[in-house]
């Protein structure tokens, strides 16, 4: 008898590749803000992003910074890395990032093939994010995502980061699922793989670029199709 019967995943960096989608989206908003005038070099600019947006978001999964904070804070703080020191100039990056990043569509290799593998086995696949909400849903419709997922919970709709014990709770009672029947596919070791696997839920680690050092107890995939012969494997 199959064990598993409720799937639930990350989203960004998991299923949706965050760091394409960013990238495309800040070197759009370079060019359409003329961003070359302050900066010559997008690729130091990006740089300095990835490294403030890293820390931002690290922080407000802590409870440490509010989104608002975050939202402009981590373009505030980049751009001045980068000698540039204007709050209009860090709020039109910031607006202009929330309208455009959503609607890039890259996925990760094989991601549609699994999840359409996933449902004919009749499982029920869930999204748990700490993303914004505004923009979550616009990444999941438009890059085909949405159809596949029964329920799609985000951080704000309980006040928790993960790895919150109460968002993967809520998650569990919103969907039903038996968490001894259940698993968790993420990219971050803390936030999905231990906050699931502290909730009773088994937690497997997406991990592409090999960033974590290998360890038995950790459960590891680096391809999506290596998470189908997982699905019938006991722990």
């Amino acid at each position: 008898m199959r064990r598993y019967e409720d799937i639930f995943f990350d989203l960004d960096r998991t299923l949706w590749d965050f760091e394409t989608n960013s990238r495309a989206a800040l070197m759009q908003l370079f060019q359409t803000l003329k961003l070359d005038h302050y900066i010559a070099d997008f690729e130091f600019f990006h740089s300095e992003y990835r490294k403030v947006n890293a820390a931002y978001w690290d922080d407000y999964a802590k409870g440490k910074v509010t989104k608002e904070a975050l939202r402009i804070g981590r373009f505030r703080d980049a751009l001045a890395k980068c000698g540039v020191h204007s709050e209009n100039v860090a709020s039109e990056l910031a607006n202009g990032y929330v309208q455009v990043s959503p609607y890039q569509t890259h996925l990760f290799p094989g991601t549609i093939d699994v999840l359409t593998a996933l449902r004919e086995l009749d499982l029920r696949l869930h999204i748990i994010t700490n993303g914004f909400k505004e923009v979550q849903y616009i990444k999941l419709d438009n890059s085909g995502l949405r159809p596949f997922f029964e329920d799609i919970l985000c951080s704000e709709d309980v006040g928790k980061n993960k790895p919150n014990p109460e968002i993967f709770h809520a998650a569990l009672e919103r969907t039903g699922a038996n968490r001894s029947k259940s698993m968790m596919v993420g990219d971050d070791f803390q936030a999905d793989v231990l906050g699931a696997e502290r909730c009773g839920i088994r937690g497997i680690l997406f991990d592409p670029q090999e960033i974590y050092a290998q360890r038995p107890e950790i459960e590891r995939i680096t391809a999506f199709d290596q998470l189908l012969p997982l699905i019938n494997k006991p722990f």
